[in-house]
């Protein structure tokens, strides 16, 4: 029986890899801290990556497959020392954010990628990943690296893309708050397709994992509609956003999706190795309706990690509009 190993398996992507993996056959094995459940049907190992004897309970096994999505270098580095010489395959899911240029179109795996984190560096995801993605090629053929952009789809804790779906049901027939429109493009990739890829097949190389370009004006107009959404959108210049402090694309007070405007290339990857490599996209469609019902059901006035209150957005329309 195929043996795998994900570093994580509780969580939102992590979870559905182990899910998938089980569901293929294979005897999956979880390491996570925490109190969250790993899927049913797979062993839940609890470790910290920060003790130095995490990985002693697993050394001793041969893997055919190890699965990490750390954002921390200094955490995959070490899974390699310590279970590298044991594995057969070994994937390892970085971010778009390991590229320089965000503001040429269409770049593909090629691209520059920013300078490595270094021990005692600031943190910085991009670089981070950089840094990790290193430690993975050590493994020359056995690694296979795959650069998600944004991840979207129900249970999504970032709350960026399901912030437009909460926003749009919660509105009605009143305004909504949008960023320009025009120029702006969005590129998403459902997390079960993204799941399903790093499933089954042995791949090597790296491969940007990222779903087609749309117009941002486009997807929110899905959205909206399967929101059901009747309602003015009403668009804020950049410079009107930034000066009453809303912040780009995530975090508290800001509106996801909405990319400074010399970031143009950010959303529009190139993503034909993706679909070279068996890789699929769910229709958009499909993907938002899952989102809108989430939505829903987990409260589309609770507190989220991205995007505006109702109550700040109201606040914010009122002064857009004088009234």
């Amino acid at each position: 029986m195929t043996q795998v190993l994900v570093l994580g398996g509780t969580g939102w992507l992590s979870g559905r890899i182990a899910d998938r993996w089980r569901d293929a056959g294979a005897e999956v094995t979880c390491l996570a801290r925490g109190d969250r459940p790993a899927p049913d049907g797979t062993l839940l190992l609890r470790g910290d990556r920060d003790a130095p004897d995490v990985y002693d309970r697993l050394a001793e096994h041969e893997w055919d497959e190890v699965v990490d999505i750390s954002s921390r270098a200094e955490h995959v580095a070490q899974a390699i020392g310590a279970l590298g010489d044991r594995t057969a395959h070994w994937t390892f899911v970085s971010s778009m954010s390991v590229y320089t240029d965000d503001a040429s179109e269409g770049l593909d795996e090629s691209g520059e990628l920013h300078e490595p984190a270094r021990p005692g560096d600031e943190y910085e995801y991009g670089a981070q990943k950089v840094a990790a993605e290193q430690a993975v090629w050590t493994l020359g053929d056995r690694a296979f690296v795959v650069r998600p952009g944004l991840i979207v789809g129900a249970g999504d804790p970032s709350d960026r893309f399901g912030y437009w779906a909460a926003a749009f049901a919660r509105a009605g027939v009143d305004p909504v708050l949008v960023p320009e429109l025009e120029g702006r493009c969005a590129q998403v990739i459902d997390v079960d397709d993204l799941a399903a890829f790093l499933t089954g097949d042995r791949r090597q190389g790296v491969v940007n994992a990222v779903g087609d370009v749309h117009p941002l004006a486009e997807m929110l107009s899905r959205i909206r509609a399967a929101a059901g959404h009747t309602g003015e959108l009403l668009e804020a210049s950049d410079d009107w956003l930034e000066a009453h402090d809303v912040q780009y694309w995530m975090g508290e007070r800001s509106l996801p999706l909405w990319l400074p405007a010399d970031m143009p290339g950010f959303m529009r990857r190139d993503n034909s190795t993706y679909r070279a490599a068996g890789g699929t996209l769910a229709p958009l469609d499909d993907t938002i309706r899952a989102v809108v019902d989430d939505e829903r059901a987990r409260g589309l006035d609770r507190e989220r990690r991205a995007g505006l209150s109702r109550d700040d957005e109201s606040a914010l329309i009122a002064q857009l509009t004088g009234a």
